[in-house]
């Protein structure tokens, strides 16, 4: 007897459980997976690391006694490939290594690395994006939640609460219809997905704050973002100061109401789809 699901078959013959994915068992397609991943890491690492070489000279940018095998520069290009491909769990990084990274870099040591780089990366990253598309007229506004809990379990979680200006609280996302315990995400993307701009606040914190923060970073551009941003006092300063001009859908009630350009529309329904995922809520 055979049941059929999308990835794969599975067989049951005197209580014995048997997996194949088409004409493959389940072990070699699970192993085709895993080379086919260490190779996209290795393929994307060799792209990324010339690029780096090309915006800078030097390889090392941490006071260290010793010269690592592994420098600063391939460190970074090591996790903006991992970052490419959507690896965010060290321990799944690792064992997808390949073996001219291996044995160069220890697990925890790559971690303190990491750390210790974080403004360097983000500088990196600005500067490819700003290659990637230079001079982008168009840019999207938004925020989604990041729960760090279940909701029944926000009052026993001590969870970076050690500082009160930086300790999570609730909030409610009114996209997803659901009251979290958390953060906020608050983000500036093209048209085509490429992130300018990011912060990260208390889940209470409302989205139009984060514009205090846009005015020091763009200028001479169209904001496009939804109801959660209007404001007619952050629309003229953000046009009076640095030339952004802030386009919101307007609520039917309002004196000036006008239809929204579906062009717009599109772009910001598009845009939240693919580049913001729906946040499921955390399971621990």
């Amino acid at each position: 007897m055979f049941e059929f699901y999308p990835l794969c078959i599975w067989e049951k013959k005197n209580k014995k459980v048997s997996y194949s994915c088409g004409d493959k068992p389940y072990i070699e397609w699970i192993t085709t997976i895993y080379v086919n991943t260490m190779s996209n890491l290795l393929d994307t690492y060799n792209k990324i690391l010339p690029l780096l070489h090309s915006l800078e000279s030097a390889d090392n940018y941490l006071n260290q006694i010793r010269v690592p095998k592994l420098s600063d520069k391939e460190l970074i290009a090591l996790n903006l490939s991992a970052g490419f491909l959507g690896i965010d769990s060290e321990n799944h990084l690792f064992q997808l290594l390949p073996s001219e990274l291996e044995g160069r870099i220890e697990r925890s040591v790559y971690n303190r690395r990491r750390r210790r780089l974080a403004v360097k990366i983000e500088q990196f990253r600005g500067t490819l994006s700003n290659r990637i598309i230079p001079n982008e007229q168009y840019h999207i506004v938004d925020s989604m939640p990041l729960p760090i809990c279940q909701f029944s379990r926000a009052r026993r979680s001590r969870i970076c609460r050690q500082f009160a200006e930086c300790a999570p609280d609730y909030g409610h996302c009114a996209a997803q219809k659901m009251t979290y315990f958390g953060y906020k995400l608050h983000a500036v993307c093209t048209v085509q997905g490429v992130f300018k701009g990011f912060d990260i606040s208390p889940a209470s914190t409302h989205d139009i704050h984060y514009l205090n923060d846009v005015k020091t970073q763009f200028s001479q551009c169209v904001l496009i973002g939804d109801r959660g941003y209007i404001s007619r006092q952050y629309q003229d300063d953000l046009f009076e100061d640095n030339g952004i001009t802030l386009a919101v859908p307007k609520r039917r009630n309002q004196i000036d109401y006008a239809p929204y350009p579906p062009v717009l529309r599109k772009a910001r329904t598009t845009n939240r789809n693919a580049v913001f995922p729906i946040v499921r809520p955390v399971s621990g």
